[in-house]
């Protein structure tokens, strides 16, 4: 499948700047003896939401109730300037690769372009955290959200248990086959909660189980029985936990979504200026950024007429965040309970900036009909049809994105702040000694897997299985957790869609697909009001060539000279 030879990786290898990663010493900055010793290596949980703003937390501002990972904040640390990608699948590829997308042949989701970059499922040039760590003689766990393979759609008829052609032309890349010993989720990115399309058990495909299925919970109950079985053995584990919440569909149980209604009847105007003081009071942003403006297709909470139906999708939304928040407790308790607290290392974030998509029937992987053969009602027209159960299929759009966002610009797919910042909470007892820090050091996606390398005393091989592999881009985040600073990786850059950007200190370039480059001072605006870019025009042109010549390096194309897809042809039934 892999069509990107060694020579032409090789190349790209040549081209690269000298990575700052990991070096092979590993864990010069542990004990000197924890490399040695397995029990003093860390265990390792890894714990990813789906489409969560920035300020969906309320240890970053939100009115949403999440004890459990507020605590997690109180007895860690959090950054306030944590990066990842505009969207899920490139955020999947970076962070377990410590790769930019395209390098890890992830460059335009699972579609593929037969360009190296573009081929839509990782290559062989790179190694997963789970290849890396179980060199290094940890075991590797996975439970939720794959996302980064093919999926081959026979119409809508898997989506609707109509037919039994496999969804996917090989298992090449999924999790068993790219170093977990154990998995269990969905290959596909966007399923019910209730009864989740392509849900597979190792490398076999599987059905829902009992009719009070929900997948939040069933990811939880996964992850906290692999604690049980790994926990306190010879070997340290390490466990990639990605839940599908809160991306739409929104459902959630009736209970949890009554328990918001009344709350966002206030409207998403009081609630997005509400968590923007909260997050100047807790020192998250500067009081001086001004709030970015209501998104201009948004109204005037008072000119909108159904204030019911629209106040119920933001608290389906809410429920889905807590219901992750209590799953997210669960496995904190279950790490407690085996007394391997302290040497865990567990790291909590989301993927992308929150979601604006307003859901189409008409999309690929939106079924028409449930198990049962009960139509669908999909789309946010029919405000007589309220978002949670499981014969409905909502997203929450434009208007409240806008607030899961706060105080930043735009959403996912954007390369503007709101759809590249997310909460990072990290807790260590035995390392970050001072609970509830704050940090205002910047972090990338591609740093986690060079954090892991560091921790675990791994070293990152140039080849594998006969594959040249290409360095790492990230750098470890070890100095922040203990307290210190950490050498500043820049530049950092970002493409998807044609939308793109680049960091350089304090400065950060962006554009939206094929229009001008913008120009701001996040230190000063990391809400993105004031754009220099007219009376910086020497800045903007000095990054820019730092731009064109890490998407040459990194072998990244514009959208429209893409070529077109490549079939995929499914897997004969097995």
């Amino acid at each position: 499948m892999h069509m990107n030879s060694d020579w032409s990786n090789l190349q790209i290898l040549k081209w690269a700047k000298v990575s700052l990663a990991i070096s092979a010493v590993g864990l010069a900055k542990l004990p000197a003896q924890a490399a040695a010793t397995n029990a003093l290596r860390p265990n390792i949980v890894l714990i990813l939401a789906d489409d969560m703003g920035y300020s969906d937390l309320s240890c970053y501002g939100s009115e949403i109730q999440t004890p459990h990972i507020d605590k997690m904040a109180a007895e860690g640390l959090k950054l306030s300037q944590f990066y990842t990608t505009p969207r899920c699948c490139p955020t999947r590829a970076s962070l377990l690769t410590g790769l930019y997308p395209q390098e890890a042949g992830i460059g335009a989701m699972m579609q593929d372009h037969g360009l190296p970059g573009y081929r839509g499922e990782l290559n062989h040039n790179c190694l997963t955290i789970a290849e890396e760590l179980r060199r290094a003689d940890y075991h590797t766990l996975m439970v939720g959200k794959w996302h980064i393979c093919h999926i081959f759609f026979d119409g809508k008829k898997q989506l609707n248990h109509e037919s039994t052609v496999p969804f996917w032309d090989n298992k090449d890349d999924w999790p068993k086959q790219r170093g977990f010993e154990k998995y269990f989720g969905t290959i596909h990115g966007v399923c019910s909660y209730y009864d989740p399309f392509s849900l597979v058990e190792g490398n076999t495909p599987i059905e829902a189980g009992p009719t009070n299925f929900y997948y939040t919970d069933v990811i939880t109950d996964h992850a906290v029985a692999n604690i049980a079985q790994y926990a306190g053995g010879d070997q340290p584990f390490f466990m990639y936990v990605a839940y599908t919440a809160p991306h739409w569909p929104l459902q959630a149980p009736e209970a949890d979504i009554a328990k918001y209604r009344e709350r966002y009847l206030a409207g998403w105007d009081v609630i997005r200026t509400n968590r923007y003081h909260r997050q100047i009071a807790l020192g998250l942003i500067d009081k001086s950024w001004p709030l970015s403006p209501r998104d201009p297709r948004v109204p005037d909470w008072n000119d909108v007429k159904d204030k019911k139906w629209e106040a119920n999708r933001m608290a389906t939304y809410a429920a889905m965040v807590e219901h992750l928040d209590h799953g997210v407790g669960r496995i904190m308790d279950e790490i407690k309970a085996k007394g391997i607290d302290k040497n865990t290392l567990v790291i909590f974030l989301s993927d992308n900036g929150g979601c604006a998509e307003v859901v189409q029937p008409g999309w690929y992987d939106v079924p028409s009909k449930t198990r049962s053969g009960e139509p669908v009602k999909v789309g946010n027209s029919n405000h007589a049809v309220f978002a949670g159960p499981v014969d409905v299929w909502q997203s929450y759009g434009i208007p409240w994105a806008n607030v899961s966002d706060t105080p930043f610009l735009l959403y996912k797919h954007f390369t503007h702040e709101g759809g590249i910042s997310t909460p990072f909470i990290a807790r260590w007892p035995a390392v970050i000694k001072n609970g509830g820090t704050l940090s205002r050091q910047v972090g990338h996606i591609t740093d986690i897997m060079a954090t892991f390398v560091d921790v675990a005393g791994a070293r990152h091989p140039t080849n594998f299985n006969g594959h040249a592999i290409l360095p790492l881009e990230g750098t470890s985040l070890l100095p922040i957790f203990e307290g210190r600073q950490r050498a500043h990786p820049a530049p950092i850059f970002w493409e998807h869609e044609g939308n793109r950007a680049v960091r350089l200190g304090n400065w950060k370039l962006v554009a939206n697909d094929r229009r001008p480059w913008e120009l701001y001072n996040v230190e000063e605006d990391r809400t993105e009001h004031h754009n220099l870019a007219d009376s910086q025009p020497e800045r903007v042109k000095e990054m820019a060539a730092l731009y064109d010549a890490w998407a040459r390096r990194c072998q990244v194309v514009p959208p429209e000279a893409l070529p077109r897809l490549q079939k995929i042809i499914p897997a004969s039934n097995d």
